[in-house]
């Protein structure tokens, strides 16, 4: 059911957010010469590599330096950059994602290839469903970044604490993926977002 679901929303979100896909494509370019779209491999369900889509919102080879975001002032970010990740629209590009199956609009963030191979036997069980845009973890930790700004060594913090306790979150939708969790964490996600 939540496929079914998550096959209308996409597709509906994708028409509605199409003029504001529109805006964001036109301010990223006009504020920094490059691709509109962004596309990073990551892990998805039963450990396969899939492209996740998001409008670009780093200088063109950013990805290069490092994987995580630190802080609100990244210097790889962009000026429009900035607001389209204040404001989550960076994450609208993964309704593709949803509609085309490689993600769910819930369930675990799917994470690079590097981070994955850093699993325990046990942690691999988020590979076990789809990723999602969203989920318990995404709703903790929306302002990981400023976390990782604090951080002596933001890799060293990331591997260390953030990602046993984002898998740990994941497990609360795993063990519990009704129909009911999957409104609520999107309903959830708003109201962060709007807050």
């Amino acid at each position: 059911m939540t496929r079914f679901c998550d096959i209308v929303f996409s597709f509906i979100g994708l028409l509605l957010l199409s003029p504001l896909f529109l805006i964001v494509a036109l301010w990223i370019v006009i504020d920094d010469p490059g691709p509109v779209f962004y596309c990073q491999q990551r892990v998805g369900r039963n450990n396969k590599d899939f492209g996740l889509l998001k409008f670009r919102s780093m200088r063109v080879g950013a990805d290069k330096m490092s994987l995580i975001t630190i802080g609100d002032r990244d210097p790889r970010v962009t000026r429009a950059g900035y607001y389209i990740r204040k404001f989550k629209l960076d994450e609208l590009p993964q309704l593709w994602n949803v509609l085309i199956g490689d993600m769910s609009l819930v369930g675990p963030r799917p994470e690079v290839r590097r981070y994955v191979d850093l699993y325990t036997e046990e942690q691999c069980k988020v590979l076990s469903v789809r990723p999602g845009i969203t989920d318990y973890a995404s709703i903790e930790y929306i302002d990981e970044n400023k976390l990782l700004a604090q951080a002596e060594d933001p890799d060293k913090t990331y591997i260390e604490e953030i990602i046993p306790a984002k898998i740990a979150l994941n497990m609360r939708y795993i063990n519990d993926r009704t129909l009911g969790q999957y409104f609520k964490i999107i309903f959830l996600t708003i109201a962060k977002i709007i807050r």
